[in-house]
């Protein structure tokens, strides 16, 4: 990260502040890859708020401290400490998350998001949605949810929904990583700019001047970038479009069965580890998202399905065997895609009430 990233833990977890005409908003947790808590998402709202009232500030930047990335995602291990309980941190959390990633798609200054090196989860909803997503030759962008008995939430349906062909359908059930040039075909992101020019882009964006159009912005960190824009991923298009261009998870498994090669097989070994309930509530979200008109819509949809995931065993399961235990064998419940069956999945897209999300 920036050399001005390099922030010692005591300022707290999250730093807000204006640097020049900039509103520097720093994930301030370099030890948990800045994985973000419920308070943090407060700090972030309360920080945007600050800074859409100040007239001095001309543009928002999102980073994280340390060298290891912007932010590996939520805080798993508090969430599954209360779903064990039956508690509510998810129906708080995950509230309050997906009002803050619309927030972001729709805020009314220029927000760039610095995506350098792990972006995971939590971490996608807080840059992917903002209007100047910038990447690196350090890029490790994933949504990995499948493998925690979960799906790819905060905004990330609509977002692989709008990738091109199937490339979404393939990142969101198999959990892969993108690397910059993947994310930017992917629509996860904007521009590639070299880690080491990071320093340099920052410095520029603190010196914009207020009132300066996104457009301005844009042309601006265009001036760092690379041009990259396709990345491994793009030359197995027509391979994945394929495989993933079905409906339903037993055609994919049987496209992939079918197909005898490394790439197909290895394809194949990944699903294998994944929630089989996870992938397919992720297919049926995947395929509501691309007929589905707006990034809040797909927020609406993802908070039901993630009421549902908390309390699910497949959940705990997930983490536990990921995060609390490591021991990577997560015992899925049930164990097998064929035995998912329509009465387990209807009541991740039921309406909820009074707990439906709403927005302001």
């Amino acid at each position: 990260m920036t050399a001005a990233a390099a922030i010692t833990e005591s300022e707290g977890d999250l730093i807000a502040r204006r640097e020049g005409t900039a509103g520097i908003i720093r994930l301030n947790r370099p030890k948990a890859i800045n994985a973000v808590t419920l308070e943090m998402f407060r700090d972030i709202d309360k920080a945007l708020d600050r800074f859409e009232a100040d007239p001095e500030v001309a543009v928002i930047v999102l980073e994280g401290a340390g060298e290891r990335g912007l932010c590996a995602g939520g805080d798993i291990r508090a969430l599954w400490e209360s779903s064990k309980v039956k508690g509510d941190l998810g129906k708080i959390l995950w509230r309050e998350e997906y009002i803050l990633n619309d927030r972001i798609a729709r805020f009314a200054k220029p927000y760039v998001a610095f995506m350098d090196g792990i972006v995971m989860g939590g971490g996608v909803g807080l840059s992917a949605h903002s209007a100047h997503r910038v990447v690196t030759e350090k890029t490790k962008l994933a949504m990995p949810e499948v493998g925690l008995g979960f799906f790819p939430d905060v905004g990330g349906t609509w977002l692989l929904s709008h990738s091109p062909g199937e490339i979404g359908t393939y990142f969101g059930l198999t959990g892969q990583t993108m690397n910059g040039p993947d994310a930017i075909y992917a629509r996860f992101a904007d521009a590639v700019v070299p880690s080491g020019t990071l320093a340099a882009l920052r410095e520029a964006l603190t010196k914009v001047r207020p009132g300066t159009t996104s457009s301005d912005v844009k042309t601006l960190i265009d001036g760092f970038a690379t041009g990259a824009a396709s990345g491994p991923v793009a030359a197995n298009q027509a391979k994945i479009d394929a495989w993933f261009g079905h409906d339903q998870m037993e055609d994919i498994v049987a496209a992939l069965q079918r197909d005898g090669s490394e790439l197909a097989q290895s394809t194949l070994k990944t699903l294998n580890e994944k929630s089989p309930r996870g992938m397919v509530v992720t297919l049926k979200l995947l395929r509501l998202a691309r007929a589905s008109s707006s990034l809040e819509e797909c927020l609406v949809r993802e908070y039901r399905a993630a009421l549902e995931v908390f309390a699910s065993d497949d959940f705990r399961e997930g983490v536990r065997a990921a995060v609390i235990d490591k021991d990577r064998s997560p015992k899925w419940s049930p164990p097998r895609i064929e035995d998912v069956t329509p009465e387990m999945v209807a009541p991740y897209f039921a309406e909820i009430g009074a707990d439906e999300l709403k927005f302001g």
